[in-house]
């Protein structure tokens, strides 16, 4: 069974919110290069990837289930902050917002009956309680590092997984 239209233009609208947020944690990976903090600036670059990734969970799956996909406008990323703290206070209110429209489609695929986009829909229901859990947690750290943001960076690089030796 393929979504009706109702479900397919919110699953479209969401995949452009999954780019979206690509594109915001691009911009705030590029402020923190520049304010010289290289880790976390990977850590939001890997966060951009990792958005990208969702995005393209929506992409395929809307052609998966008949398509058309449409690609919304896409609006330019916030580029400045005031500080370390108010970035990642913005990255986790992001995270929060994603989360409620994330409960939203699945409440929307209930209402119409849409078993195949609600099973779809639960991985990013159990991606979201990590996403947001991270980056409150980086803002504790934040928040608790005060201006001493070098254990930050620490903090980055000690929570990366190990990676295996070539």
């Amino acid at each position: 069974m393929t979504p009706d239209d109702a479900v397919r233009s919110a699953l479209c609208t969401h995949m452009g919110r999954e780019f979206t947020a690509h594109f915001q944690y691009l911009a705030m990976s590029a402020w923190l290069e520049d304010e010289g903090l290289p880790e976390m600036a990977g850590f939001f670059a890997r966060q951009a990837a990792e958005e990208h990734m969702h995005g393209m969970k929506f992409f395929r799956f809307v052609i998966d289930t008949g398509g058309p996909v449409r690609i919304p406008a896409i609006d330019a990323p916030r580029a400045e902050f005031e500080s370390v703290e108010v970035l990642v206070s913005a990255a986790l209110a992001q995270e929060e917002q994603v989360t409620a429209w994330i409960d939203e489609l699945v409440h929307l695929a209930r209402d119409h009956r849409d078993l195949a986009t609600e099973t779809f829909l639960q991985w990013f229901v159990t991606e979201q309680v990590e996403e947001v859990s991270t980056m409150n947690e980086l803002l504790q750290v934040v928040r608790h590092a005060g201006p001493s943001l070098l254990l930050v960076e620490d903090y980055i690089v000690r929570r990366q997984p190990a990676t295996p030796a070539a």
